[in-house]
């Protein structure tokens, strides 16, 4: 099988770099099959517009130059890796159900009508969407489900997150797959259970409840735990992230799992078989 050609949507970006050298580290090629850049998607007015995606992402120079037409880009290639902002990922999922590519989805602070657009696009491209795309974190989400399910709401949930000074949504997708995790582990709806904030006189904790904390600051990658906690004791489930690269090693290895898989909307535990 040849190498899979992917695109980069926001290339220029922190994570637009991260993807561009994981997946030029594939070594593509028809002997090991992995994957290409192929394509290098920015947003019109750019400075990157027209520069080598290697150079961007300091790998040396591999032929890429950005684009802002991502219609001809799609066109050309299997898959798209897209780490951006909702807006732009939903009209992603657009074209790639119209060319029937693999469309793996990373942005976070997506709306239900953001999602609901995208699980649409899914009836005709293979788009794989997570809130994020490590293995430990997907490994965590699975333990949290299982902590949840056995025990029960004398155990207070809360998930804290800390990220870097620059991002612009939270609780993180992360915090909110954790959550989303400990609501199902629990049998019990995350909108009528989530307390996202609290400030000023709230008066005692509602059993049952899941809360959230967010941190923000520096250039802190990503921190989550998720706190059990009872009468005399506390379980926390902890990761860690250190290298942004983790997340875009998780995004090119879906893309290659979801290459041939046909339509559907899948997360990184159909990925990782989790």
């Amino acid at each position: 099988m040849s190498a899979m050609k992917l695109a980069v949507m926001g290339a220029a970006g922190r994570m637009g770099r991260e993807l561009i050298r994981a997946v030029h580290a594939t070594g593509g090629d028809a002997v090991v099959a992995g994957a290409v850049v192929a394509g290098a998607i920015e947003r019109p007015g750019s400075n990157a517009i027209g520069q080598d995606a290697g150079e961007l992402a300091g790998i040396g120079r591999i032929g890429v130059p950005v684009t802002a037409d991502p219609l001809d880009i799609i066109a050309k290639v299997d898959g798209i890796l897209d780490f951006t902002v909702p807006e732009v990922s939903v009209e992603i999922a657009g074209l790639a159900a119209n060319a029937r590519i693999v469309h793996v989805v990373g942005t976070t602070g997506l709306t239900a009508e953001n999602d609901a657009a995208i699980k649409a696009a899914g009836r005709h491209a293979t788009i794989i969407k997570a809130g994020n795309m490590s293995l430990g974190v997907n490994l965590l989400v699975a333990v949290t489900r299982k902590v949840a399910q056995a025990l029960d709401a004398d155990f207070d949930i809360e998930v804290l997150e800390m990220h870097h000074k620059h991002k612009v949504d939270a609780p993180s997708g992360t915090a909110l797959m954790l959550g989303e995790a400990a609501a199902e582990g629990r049998a019990v709806s995350l909108a009528e259970t989530s307390v996202r904030s609290r400030d000023g006189h709230t008066g005692a904790r509602k059993r049952g409840d899941i809360g959230f904390a967010t941190l923000r600051g520096g250039n802190v990658v990503g921190e989550h735990s998720v706190i059990f906690a009872a009468e005399g004791e506390r379980i926390v489930l902890s990761h860690i992230a250190t290298d942004r690269g983790i997340f875009a090693r998780g995004a090119v290895k879906a893309a290659l799992w979801g290459r041939g898989k046909g339509p559907g909307l899948f997360t990184m535990a159909d990925v990782l078989g989790i």
